[in-house]
């Protein structure tokens, strides 16, 4: 039987979110960063059904975050076992890719750092930079008259929260689900075309769709829809792409550096 959904607390009773500041979490950040080795006092548990229920019902991740607010005055987590947890996943499929493209021992430690510390940790930094500017200019609903700025302002640490959120199920579906399936998306007709582009598009719609209701939670934020405004090019793109342009094996040849073995 499945734990209660979400607790509060990880184990110990540790929150699970950090504190953070009307300037962006200023403490929030650095409470995570002191806590990166302190494995005894983190919730893998908490973390993995979090990263369950991305997969199976984002929503639901969201759903107690006001609650978290009103009870401890708190948006983000301080707890970095998410964190890790996602990157033993991008470790162990950044094995599985080095095995089928016959990297060497220093090739495969290569393709692993990158996909652990650039294509996740770097991507969601600048994604959640670029989304607390967004939402902290152009979402915001008027303030009430005497609240505090700190109510009404997205912190910078949930903004990284969401980013990691919304990373995680697209990581699934355009980097463990392409796995098994390269050797189909790179040949050359219509149908594998059509395949691998639609697995991109899905793994995009993921994450524009995580991230929306990353902002949607937040009771000042008014204008969350603006988030679902991407998947306008992205569904054009798509449309686009089914000419001719095979998304899947250009993806593949662009990150690797070499054509497909087949």
């Amino acid at each position: 039987m499945a734990p209660p959904l979400l607790p509060m607390s990880g184990s110990g009773g540790l929150s699970t979110y950090a504190l953070a500041d009307d300037v962006g979490g200023r403490r929030g950040m650095p409470v995570m960063l002191r806590r990166l080795t302190k494995f005894k006092s983190m919730d893998f548990e908490l973390a993995f059904w979090q990263l369950t229920y991305l997969v199976v019902a984002p929503r639901r991740v969201y759903k107690q975050t006001y609650h978290h607010k009103q009870t401890k005055n708190m948006w983000a987590r301080d707890d970095p076992a998410m964190l890790y947890l996602i990157s033993g996943c991008l470790a162990v499929t950044g094995l599985a890719w080095a095995v089928v493209y016959h990297r060497s021992l220093a090739g495969t430690a290569a393709l692993v750092l990158r996909m652990i510390f650039r294509d996740f940790i770097l991507f969601s930094i600048l994604v959640a930079l670029v989304l607390w500017f967004v939402a902290n200019r152009l979402l915001l609903a008027p303030a009430a008259p005497h609240a505090a700025p700190a109510d009404n302002r997205v912190e910078l640490t949930y903004a990284f929260d969401v980013a990691v959120n919304a990373f995680f199920p697209a990581f699934l579906t355009a980097g463990v689900a392409l796995l098994p399936l390269a050797a189909v998306v790179v040949r050359d007709n219509w149908v594998c075309l059509w395949v691998g582009n639609t697995l991109f598009l899905v793994a995009a719609t993921q994450y524009i769709y995580v991230t929306y209701l990353g902002y949607a939670a937040l009771p000042f934020v008014a204008r969350s829809q603006v988030v679902l405004a991407a998947l306008l090019p992205t569904f054009g793109g798509y449309l686009l792409s089914l000419l001719g342009f095979n998304v899947a094996r250009h993806a593949l040849e662009l990150y690797f550096g070499q054509s497909w073995r087949v």
